[in-house]
């Protein structure tokens, strides 16, 4: 993909307008800088507009159900606005909270259900798990390269440091898993094993 794209353009206004009060988690920066440079990180690998459009969008309706809007308000709206196949990517990357049954999912069963799911996942969605996971990575290491405290910011995360940087190498090692080859992935690693690295003794297996 090369050159200006208005619907990336749409994609970023869009998520902006959703995420307009939302800070990025420990900081003030505004919310709509991941989506952004999910899609900066999409873009540098080339993948297409669609694609990189559901980056855009990954977190909308996971995250913006307020002011009046549901998740099937923000579910439609987006198929109307970006197309079938971007919904369905975007779906796809949303952890679910309940079972096929309305059975509503613990913290562990919700994690382990989204990685089963990266099985049936589409090549698109798993670019978009993976960008998001090389992005949100990378954040917390800058973070903890610029702080004297790393508990300030392993202490934004409901499950710490260790359960944090095991929740990152459980989607590496699934997206490994399941055929998933592409490029990006060696940059997920580089980041998981920064992560567990990290001036920390190595995380305890389970």
């Amino acid at each position: 993909m090369n050159g200006y794209s208005d619907r990336i353009n749409h994609a970023l206004a869009f998520a902006a307008k959703h995420h307009d009060i939302q800070v990025r988690k420990g900081t003030r920066n505004p919310y709509v800088t991941q989506p952004a440079n999910i899609a900066v990180i999409l873009t540098s690998y080339r993948q297409d507009v669609d694609t990189v459009v559901a980056g855009v969008l990954h977190d909308v309706i996971d995250d913006c159900v307020r002011g009046g809007w549901t998740r099937e308000m923000l579910s439609d709206r987006i198929s109307d606005k970006f197309g079938e196949g971007v919904l369905d990517t975007v779906i796809s990357v949303i952890p679910r909270k309940f079972d096929d049954d309305g059975n509503e999912f613990d913290k562990e069963e919700r994690r382990g259900d989204f990685l089963s799911r990266l099985a049936q996942a589409s090549e698109q969605a798993r670019w978009v798990c993976a960008a998001d996971q090389v992005h949100n990575g990378s954040a917390i290491l800058a973070d903890l390269h610029r702080t004297v405290d790393a508990d300030s910011v392993w202490s934004r995360f409901s499950l710490g440091r260790d359960g944090t940087i095991r929740a990152y190498r459980s989607v590496y090692d699934r997206l490994s898993e399941v055929g998933f080859i592409a490029p990006i992935l060696d940059e997920l690693r580089e980041v998981v094993v920064a992560l567990e690295r990290f001036h920390h003794p190595p995380i305890s297996a389970q």
